[in-house]
């Protein structure tokens, strides 16, 4: 065998939109990892459309680029609070991380949480100071920042002692200070070679593979993915798949796979330090370590937060159900929620009292919301609840709930208004900072709380404030908080949506639909400027008169409707309320369709109150 290629394991770890897949896309280009005929796509890490229409990275990826001989495999992490189970475990795969920070930004919340995770695992970071081309960067103070965030977070004085670099990812590039312009991004290449020495050959040691994330492919099923941590993984072997607390079962490798720029590459055997794909054990799962026969091994497992928030999946049953959907079925609905097991190890998914719902709980409303749209697009046809939060008792027995860490930043005309109504949903300031014309508010915040709040903030801020949250732990029940207080426009009849009959509601409150929309019983059209139900026909029509006088036929002119996207419907509804989701509608409704079945579920409400 010709001599061992070097192996360096890289995660790249940032807040939300800091340019992490931004900095991969540069690292894939400079590496001559596409040919030269190759169209190159921006954000190639964001393989899935909803990854790349929302700019942000849902799923870790994997992929390696060749530099100097040593091969360097990068994993590129989500920074959204909502899937940080997967940045925990990938941390464990890797020889130090590249932090990325925005030079105007500085460090986020999301930025102390995955940092946190890696100095806990004794790495050594890399900070690289990104969109140094901002007009309002500050990158000095920004470096200061993270230096007070290491030391917050108890680093050692090995990891203190960090490399700084300084790049505007975009373009492709990263230089040594502020000072020395650079055109490409060999010193980030040079520093990671520098700071992070390649993998030990641990080759002829016994077998030891953690699995750090599951795939899925249609063809050659359930895959694990992790790093062998030594010995050599070969293909078409006989190994034992164990668990920390020493359950054994006895399994085949069929293929094993390694990255190669972008491609999952066949091989016949994989070595210590190297990042592989191994395909052949269908029950495999997250923490499970691959051994040998003779030498079981198993590795500390890996813990997976628990899920915060739940949804119930209801069958769709309003009066368009099946008109755009292919898979309308509980047993459509059942089979494709068990798929998503396979892989998305932070959901759960429980059976309830009636066939035709299911509960499903995640780490947050993007998570879930995540998975609703990406069956929406696969054609499924759903109907969803409002998100619920998790409620918990501690070790006395008293209920706790889930709390965030809530940072915004608004410009300071609005601040006063943001501070109202983070107080009114039981929040606590916890820091606040004024510069250049914005606060910077910190709040602890219960979750509770927080849905259905950012739809609020934006309108609030004039969509200039930005919110990022993260949960930071459990507190005491905060007691009740308040659901929207406008009360909903449910139509009452069903058939098409005419102008005159918008015309004359539209004083009423906002409507959602347009004219011509397909509407039916039940369905919501609008929000009611009140704070109680208006039931309204929006198929009114304009009754015809043999005289015209001039004057009566002027034009009736519509204000444009709110058009809800899926985050904030789900954010929008109350407890009584559902939303429906099918390929070609995203529709708001009751859920009573007629105001008799309404009565009937306020009366089984109240008594359940009661009781």
């Amino acid at each position: 065998m010709s001599e061992k290629e070097k192996i360096i394991n890289i995660a790249v770890i940032a807040h939300v939109d800091a340019g992490k897949s931004t900095l991969v896309d540069a690292f894939l280009r400079q590496s001559d990892v596409f040919r030269s005929n190759e169209e190159v796509v921006d954000c190639v890490m964001d393989s899935n459309d909803l990854e790349r229409e929302r700019g942000i990275t849902i799923y870790s990826k994997n992929c390696s680029v060749i530099h100097k001989g040593v091969k360097i495999n990068i994993v590129d992490t989500p920074g959204h609070a909502d899937f940080s189970s997967e940045v925990e475990r990938i941390i464990k795969t890797v020889d130090t991380v590249i932090l990325l920070v925005d030079s105007s930004e500085g460090p986020m919340p999301q930025t102390r949480f995955v940092l946190s995770k890696a100095l806990e695992y004794g790495l050594r970071p890399i900070l690289l100071i990104n969109k140094i081309d901002k007009k309002d960067q500050r990158a000095q103070e920004v470096v200061d920042e993270v230096y007070e965030l290491f030391l917050d977070l108890n680093a050692s004085d090995e990891q203190l002692d960090f490399p700084i670099l300084y790049g505007i990812a975009r373009e492709g590039i990263v230089q040594y200070d502020m000072d020395t312009p650079s055109n490409s991004i060999e010193p980030l290449f040079e520093t990671i070679l520098r700071h992070c020495e390649p993998y030990p050959d641990l080759d002829e040691e016994p077998l030891q593979m953690q699995v750090s994330a599951l795939a899925y492919d249609e063809y050659i099923g359930r895959l694990g993915i992790g790093r062998v941590f030594q010995g050599t993984l070969k293909a078409q072997e006989p190994i034992v798949v164990c668990d920390d607390k020493g359950n054994v079962r006895n399994k085949q490798t069929s293929q094993i796979f390694v990255y190669k720029g972008l491609t999952r590459v066949s091989v016949e055997e994989a070595h210590s330090g190297d990042i592989v794909v191994v395909a052949g054990i269908a029950d495999i799962s997250i923490g499970e370590t691959l051994c040998i026969r003779d030498h079981v091994l198993p590795m500390p497992s890996i813990a997976i937060e628990e899920p915060t928030l739940s949804m119930n999946f209801h069958v769709n049953k309003s009066p368009f159900a099946g008109q755009s959907g292919k898979y309308v079925t509980s047993r459509n609905l059942k089979e494709r929620l068990e798929r998503e097991l396979e892989v998305n190890v932070g959901l759960k998914v429980e059976p309830t009292e009636s066939a035709d719902c299911f509960k499903v709980s995640g780490r947050g409303e993007l998570h879930i919301s995540v998975l609703i749209e990406n069956m929406r697009r696969e054609g499924y046809e759903l109907a969803v609840s409002k998100p619920e939060v998790i409620l918990h008792k501690d070790e006395n027995g008293v209920k706790v709930e889930p709390v965030e860490e809530v940072v915004a930043i608004v410009p300071t005309d609005y601040e006063g208004t943001v501070i109202n109504k983070l107080n009114l949903r039981k929040g606590r300031m916890v820091d606040m900072e004024e510069e250049n014309g914005y606060a910077r508010i910190t709040y602890q915040a219960p979750t509770r709380g927080l849905l259905g709040y950012r739809n609020e903030f934006i309108n609030d801020t004039r969509g200039e404030g930005t919110l990022v949250r993260r949960i930071v732990g459990y507190e005491p029940y905060k007691g009740e908080i308040p659901q929207r207080t406008n009360g909903a426009m449910i139509s009452t009849e069903t058939g098409t949506a005419m102008t005159y009959a918008l015309w004359n509601l539209q004083e009423r409150g906002t409507l959602f639909i347009t004219p011509q929309t397909e509407v039916y019983e039940g369905m919501i059209i609008g929000v009611s400027a009140k704070n109680i139900d208006l039931d309204v026909n929006p198929l009114k029509n304009k009754k015809l008169t043999a005289i015209r006088s001039s004057g009566r036929d002027e034009a009736m002119l519509l204000t444009p409707p709110k058009i809800f996207s899926l985050e904030e419907a789900l954010e929008f509804i109350n407890d009584d309320e559902l939303v429906e989701v099918t390929p070609d509608a995203i529709r708001l409704r009751k859920k009573g369709l007629t105001a008799n079945d309404r009565r009937q579920l306020y009366r089984e409400k109240m008594s359940a109150r009661e009781d």
